[in-house]
């Protein structure tokens, strides 16, 4: 069983990743990945300003929180199997 810490460092990765995958990091203003593992429930938040790609942003956003559930089912996957 991957403790908290690992839960929310993985999910965390994954979402950076898809966000920084899309975007140039010079073209990301500002940005916030929060994710909370709290009594086995996974919740993240994705904040995203990129001026530049204003149509995407929520794409972008919702994709990158996707990404880091999808990432922390991976890892209890790894773990249970």
């Amino acid at each position: 069983m991957p403790s908290d810490d690992e839960v929310v460092q993985t999910a965390a990765e994954a979402a950076e990743g898809v966000i920084f995958a899309r975007f140039k990091q010079s073209a990301v203003k500002d940005f916030d990945v929060t994710v909370t593992f709290e009594d086995g429930i996974l919740d993240v938040d994705v904040y995203l300003n990129v001026p530049d790609a204003r149509d995407e942003e929520d794409q972008v956003a919702e994709d990158a929180a996707l990404a880091a559930r999808s990432a922390v089912d991976d890892l209890f996957a790894e773990t249970d199997g």
